[in-house]
């Protein structure tokens, strides 16, 4: 009988995708590394029954670094870091991943890789293949033996559709990786070792060893020194407001909006309190009454999730995809790291909708639109990676702690909110005369909430305009 070997990127996709292709009859040990599970079973591949394994990498197997004579910063010019050779070494030693893989691999017919489908996945697809394509049984002829999965949930759906769409991995993309690799370290290690051997003997009471330079975390640095030399650099100017309230009724007020803002010139705004001290009413001058749209989200993408999970869920950047991540292995949303924010339009919007339509929170809403209709959803940015992230499957409160059930929450209302209608509310802006000096008031009122019905708050009622 032949055999096919599996690789995914981390032991907990593994697991998932051993189950789902599996239908949970796989038997499982530990792999001798002690890192990495292996799972076997008995399928069908290229219309054959076949033997099945799955294991796992932990990531890059391999990292790039210089030959041990070039670590000496001493006798090693930095500028000869530009020209030197560089060697393949193992990511983690202790892992012993490529004696794993070629250990594990050995005999097998086939080889299918089910690294993340981005160019770091590719690139740790080539890094498998070096590892195992020797120690696996020959092919006959030109037959194909190397397969890729394209996926984008861990779902039963998509990743058994993924099993009967395989492709070829893609060298291109995998060597783009190579070469970010290799400009990555030679820069970053020529110029930290420059700077930091020239700041040293500039300043003697440098409290570093190491000044480090990469081409992220520099320009990252240098945003942050733009942004607190302005800080530091702003000066305070003193202003003075006209802060009118008028009484509606006996037990209600309205604060107005001073037409000119804010006065730099204390006098000249004492002139104008002065002014309106002078007048007991105020005279209504115009009534604008206009409909109003508050538009419903596009698809979310990893930058948006990050943002919303910071300012809104109070969780570090880290802490949030981390939760995102582990959401994902088990097949609980979509690939997390996405820049689209265009759904493709084969993706099956009314399938995952359907998902939701039995749950406690959000069900009633999820029917009410599976019954009127989906709203097509926004015109998002297609950056030709991944869909935009969206939930896989109904989950309660109960199934998570506490910070990744609010971001599941989150994820699923976004979703939801980015296939229903715009909110509607009428907005009155009323304008004042007291004196000689204008005012306005604003107010709205909600017609239709909308998307809002699982999202965010239709209006926000801290505003002084509200009504």
């Amino acid at each position: 009988m032949k055999s096919v070997f599996m690789v995914a990127e981390k032991p907990s996709l593994a697991q998932s995708l051993a189950d789902i292709l599996s239908n949970k009859h796989c038997a499982s040990r530990k792999g001798f590394n002690g890192a990495c599970s292996v799972h076997e079973w008995s399928g069908v591949f290229l219309g054959q029954s076949m033997r099945m394994k799955m294991t796992s990498v932990c990531g890059h197997v391999m990292s790039l670094d210089f030959p041990g004579k070039y670590n000496n910063w001493d006798r090693v010019d930095p500028a000869e870091l530009f020209r030197c050779p560089t060697e393949k070494k193992e990511a983690t030693a202790k892992l012993r991943m490529p004696e794993f893989l070629s250990k594990e691999s050995r005999g097998f017919d086939y080889l299918v890789l089910w690294l993340d489908c981005d160019k770091e996945g590719e690139n740790i697809c080539f890094e498998v293949m070096n590892c195992v394509e020797q120690y696996m049984n020959r092919p006959a002829g030109s037959e194909q033996v190397v397969f890729r999965a394209k996926f984008s949930a861990i779902t039963d759906r998509d990743i058994k559709a993924a099993m009967n769409a395989l492709v070829e991995p893609n060298e291109n993309e995998s060597r783009s990786v190579d070469a970010r690799q290799e400009l990555d370290l030679r820069i970053g290690c020529a110029f930290t070792r420059f700077q930091t051997k020239f700041f040293q003997g500039k300043y003697g009471n440098l409290d570093s060893s190491l000044i480090s330079f990469g081409p992220c975390q520099t320009p990252t640095l240098g945003f942050c020194v733009e942004r607190h030399d302005f800080i530091q650099s702003f000066k305070p100017e003193t202003y003075w407001v006209l802060q009118v309230k008028v009484s509606v009724t006996e037990d209600r007020q309205m604060t107005l909006e001073w037409e000119r803002v804010r006065s730099f010139d204390k006098d000249v705004a004492n002139v104008f309190l002065n002014a309106v001290k002078e007048h007991k009413r105020a005279k209504v001058v115009n009534v604008d009454l206009k409909e109003k749209a508050k538009a419903r989200p596009p698809a979310l993408n990893t930058v948006e999730l990050m943002r919303v999970a910071s300012s809104g869920l109070n969780m570090g950047p880290h802490h949030a995809m981390t939760l995102a991540e582990r959401l994902y292995t088990q097949g609980y949303i979509s690939y997390p790291r996405t820049e689209t924010t265009h759904y493709p339009e084969n993706f099956d919007l009314k399938g995952a909708l359907k998902v939701q339509e039995n749950h406690s929170d959000w069900g009633s809403a999820v029917r009410e639109i599976l019954r009127e209709g989906i709203q097509k959803p926004k015109k998002g940015h297609d950056a030709g990676d991944h869909p935009p992230i969206t939930p896989m499957r109904s989950a309660d409160r109960g199934q998570f702690d506490n910070d990744t059930w609010r971001l599941y929450e989150y994820i699923t209302k976004h979703f939801i909110g980015t296939l229903m209608p715009d909110c509607m509310y009428l907005s009155t802006t009323i304008n004042l005369v007291i004196g000689t000096e204008n005012f306005s008031v604003t107010g709205k009122q909600l017609l239709d909430p909308g998307f809002t019905k699982v999202g965010e708050p239709a209006l926000d009622s801290s505003n002084p305009g509200y009504l």
